[in-house]
């Protein structure tokens, strides 16, 4: 009983943390316990069958496997538990979710008992998650003529899964908690410091806000036992920044209710607000746990008698507040009207929060039964020769005569599945898509694991062109925390059938390259689309989305994703960049013209950006796509010419072809096919056949920006602004300056350049900059320190070759060595250069900071308070955002340098450049 022991030690540990046990998930463990419960004279048998029966997690653990099995011998009567009946047993199976469960519920129906079998029938009709192996089981015994069977397909063919669950609740009460004002980060709901701890639900919870937050809510929850609670972001968008499940998670642990009272720390329905909305991909995750996202609009633009909107004395519109949602406010929702009450007023109405294929998430519990469901009822009345019955509501088709298809709506239509044949669709259409690649990263990656366990998925759908695991957010340190999750996780991904940044076995260079670069690489399709566990999965060919680790265990498993077709906004550039101008400084100017072209209004959020960039290779392009997700984006689409198209993939084509040379391709030689699906889309460029994807010339828009080059005389920052009087304006990468605001005398603590937002060319300027400056100057001294980090691998290589690594060499101060990773995060940095491995590094805040109190200066994406920086009690941490040339220079001198400076610094430096097209991208 050594491991039973170890478990019982945990536990103490955990008590002294106030955390209940840990969920089972090893089958050793659980077969210890058993073995435990049948010794009916053991003083640790009460215990074991509550471990039992109420702390192991479901689906295709191994744990779960050893818990059926069990369950099994006692529905058929072989061991008899007066604590656990035959019915009993069919009730706990019924709430396994899949894999093993399934299987032993198949047996069992199928078998020749006929009681067992009605028994075992009737939990099956009321499960979703069945693979094709099982649906293979009942189709073979229904062709033999088993009746069962047939009942079995029968009720998958009606939905009963589906419509025998209780009906939404027609009035749903609420009670408000503000938990902040203005745009709130998915940091402050799951921090990424504390990404470690994501798949462990109760322990990540604890870091949900603060304490103080937690016993507010707790206390909302004492006085109004009758309401759930609201989650609000005050002036701003919930959930900004990132998809982030376990933000959600822990927002459902706090606020939620249990998923099934046999696997703990798994809430469903949870119910938040922004006056400005929900972040669209953190709506997703919202539906994927069956809650509710509300738009709440109780602040609006203040106007005069004539309508005009009144404005402060910088420019910004005035707020006024439409109704309260302080804390403590209790509030009805009306699911039947789609309205939000006060009492009987009525304050604004939420049907978008209540659309017909909402309501049924909210109904399910979450938005995968759904999607099994429909899968399982179709195939079901295939095998029967039926039609489903209508149980569903059906998908939104929305189809306009003459009008023709941006470039996200011929991707969609491409890839639809399940469609009216031969109708065209628009955006607001509800559409079932094919993925053709998937990534996961590895903060995040552990819960996709326990997502694809849940499911009870065992093996990447063969629809999937590719998918990667990635490595790049615990690259920084190989400390206690990462050896204890990485490799058990690259082992579960690898066994999937994706692509692992490190080896399980351990022959292949580990390969801690950023996630983004990695997929803009293996995507080989600008018609491909792409669902990554990350905000920033923002390829620059094809559509890419970043999101929640279920919606990407889903796409893993079924090889397709669910949404409607997004409106699109349409980006054209015109003018010339003036020499001293790098392209990262036109990305800040793009949100700052289209900030003023639309006075004040982010025409960009929640649609997708169709930047017509025409002439710029992926890699830059990528810096573009990348910052679409500050800008609030849903997803962006690059419009290529042709020969920069055919570039682009000859780049993307090597770079696997060194992944494949290092050893990383698979039995399915997934690799390999990438690089010839690539050279068959050269060709197809090539011989006319199959130009690059461009919109049609009459494609309708939500809105049009042009974005005018010769407007940008100097530099822009992006600044968190984390003094301004009005809280909801801090921290929102909507306040973008012009380099000289500063007036050469702002103070920089720290430099970072690094992160998914650069990419070879910047580090080329990091070299040249520095040779340059010791030839001015006869020597090269930081006043600041200079954190750099390659984004991959491959990048290093190349500039090795080509002569720029040796150089960053030389100025260096410390150099990382894969031989002897770090243990621990650096917290005291010196006035030298780091060269630090590939990966994330600072930008992810999970390993990695700076001082708290600093003020950095970064090329990365992330402004949110607490991410890169912390505050100190002296002063608020700052992370500032800017251009690669702009950082260096700032580290050098300690300061943000004046516009001359600048211009000084950069003369002869190979900047990256932007020339518009000179032709419409239009197809």
């Amino acid at each position: 009983m050594s491991i039973y022991n170890d478990y019982l030690q945990e536990i103490d540990e955990r008590k002294q943390q106030n955390l209940h046990p840990k969920p089972i998930d090893g089958a050793d463990l659980l077969s210890e316990i058993i073995t435990l419960i049948k010794d009916t004279a053991n003083p640790n048998r009460k215990d074991a069958l509550h471990f039992f029966i109420y702390n192991t997690l479901p689906g295709t653990t191994s744990a779960a496997g050893v818990k059926a099995k069990f369950l099994k011998e006692i529905a058929i009567g072989e061991t008899v538990l007066e604590e656990i009946s035959p019915a009993y047993a069919f009730e706990l199976l019924s709430h396994m979710k899949g894999g093993p469960s399934i299987e032993v519920l198949l047996d069992l129906a199928l078998g020749a008992d006929a009681e067992i079998a009605q028994a075992a029938a009737e939990v099956l009709k009321t499960q979703v998650f069945l693979y094709d192996a099982d649906i293979a089981r009942l189709k073979e015994a229904f062709e033999q003529g088993n009746s069962t069977a047939k009942e079995i397909l029968e009720s998958y063919a009606k939905a009963e899964f589906f419509t025998q669950l209780p009906e939404v609740a027609e009035e749903i009460k609420v009670v408000t908690f503000i938990a902040g004002e203005g745009d709130i980060s998915t940091d402050l709901l799951s921090p990424g410091n504390q990404a470690h701890s994501r798949s462990d639900r109760e322990l990540h919870g604890k870091c949900m806000i603060t304490p103080v937050a937690q016993d507010q809510i707790k206390a909302l929850q004492a006085q109004h036992p009758d309401a759930s609670v609201m989650l609000i972001a005050e002036k701003g968008t919930m959930g900004v920044g990132s998809s982030r499940m376990s933000g959600v998670n822990n927002v459902a642990l706090w606020t939620g209710k249990q998923a099934s009272p046999y696997v703990p720390f798994v809430n469903i329905a949870p119910i938040v607000g922004g006056t400005n909305g929900i972040s669209p991909i953190f709506l997703t995750t919202v539906d994927v746990t069956g809650g509710i996202g509300i738009d709440l609009k109780n602040w609006v633009k203040k106007t005069d008698a004539e309508g005009n909107v009144l404005r402060n004395e910088k420019g910004e519109p005035i707020l006024q507040e439409a109704y309260s949602v302080a804390t403590g406010t209790v509030l009805t929702i009306n699911t039947k009207t789609k309205k939000l009450y006060k009492g009987d007023q009525e304050l604004i109405d939420v049907s978008k929060a209540f659309t017909p294929q909402k309501m049924e998430f909210i109904r399910a519990g979450g938005s995968y039964a759904i999607v099994f469901g429909k899968k399982i009822q179709t195939v079901a009345a295939k095998i029967l020769g039926v039609d489903p019955t209508p149980v569903f509501a059906p998908s939104k088709e929305i189809s306009v005569d003459g009008q023709g298809l941006t470039a996200v709506e011929k991707i969609f239509n491409r890839n639809a599945v399940g469609t009216t044949p031969g109708k065209v669709l628009h955006a607001g259409s509800d559409v079932r898509v094919e993925v053709n690649i998937v990534g996961s990263q590895d903060t995040t990656g552990l819960m996709t694991a326990q997502e694809l366990e849940s499911m009870a998925a065992t093996v990447i759908s063969p629809i999937v062109d590719g998918a990667y695991q990635s490595g790049c957010h615990t690259a920084s340190v190989w400390d206690k925390k990462a050896q204890a999750n990485i490799p058990k996780l690259m082992k579960f991904m690898n066994e999937f059938g994706l692509i692992t940044a490190r080896d399980p076995k351990g022959e292949y260079h580990s390969m801690t390259d950023v996630i983004h670069k990695v997929l803009n690489d293996i995507t080989i399709d600008e018609w491909a689309i792409i669902i990554g566990g990350d905000s920033h999965t923002r390829m620059s060919k094809g559509v890419a989305f970043g999101a929640d680790s279920g919606t990407v265990a889903l796409a893993l498993a079924t090889g397709e994703a669910s949404m409607p077709i997004p409106e699109s906004v349409k980006v054209t550039f015109k003018g010339e960049m003036k020499e001293y101008m790098d392209f990262r400084d036109v990305v800040h100017a793009t949100q700052s013209q289209m900030l003023k072209q639309f006075a004040g209004e982010n025409v960009f959020q929640g649609r997708i950006i169709e930047v017509h960039i025409g002439t710029l290779p992926a890699d830059q392009a990528f810096t573009f796509t990348d910052w679409t997700a500050e800008m609030k984006a849903k997803a962006s689409i690059c419009i290529s010419l042709d020969d920069t198209l055919i570039e682009s993939l000859e780049i993307a084509k090597g770079r696997i072809q060194i992944m494949i040379d290092k050893g990383m391709d698979n039995e399915r030689h997934v690799l390999q096919g990438l690089i010839n699906k690539a050279d068959k889309r050269i060709a197809e460029i090539r011989s006319g056949e199959k130009p690059a994807l461009m919109p049609d010339e009459n494609a309708k828009y939500y809105a049009e920006v042009v974005i005018d080059l010769d407007e940008i005389a100097e530099p822009m920052i992006a600044d968190p602004d984390v003094n301004n009087d009005d809280v909801s304006k801090r921290y929102t990468h909507d306040t973008i300056r012009a380099l000289s605001y500063y007036g050469g005398e702002k103070k920089v603590d720290l430099g970072f350049v690094g992160s998914c937002m650069v990419h070879k060319g910047d580090l080329k300027i990091v070299s040249q900059m520095l040779k340059n400056l010791e030839e001015q100057q006869g020597h090269v001294a930081f006043h600041a320190p200079l954190v750099v980090a390659a984004p991959t691998y491959n990048i290093i290589d190349e500039l090795t070759a080509e002569g720029d690594w040796e150089i960053l060499q030389r100025y260096s101060g410390f150099e990382f060595s894969d031989l002897l990773p770090k243990g621990n995060a650096r917290t005291e940095y010196e006035n030298i250069m780091y060269l630090e491995r590939p990966g994330c590094n600072l930008c992810m805040g999970n390993q990695e900071k700076a001082a708290k109190g600093d003020t950095v200066l970064a090329t990365s994406t992330r402004l949110f308070q607490g991410r890169v920086v912390e505050d100190s009690e002296r002063k608020k941490g700052e992370s500032l955002l800017a251009s690669t040339p702009v950082v260096v220079l700032s580290a050098i001198l300690g300061r943000i340098p004046n516009v001359e400076e600048y211009k000084n610094a950069v003369k002869g430096i190979n900047l990256t450049k932007f020339a518009p097209p000179v032709k419409d991208l239009v197809g």
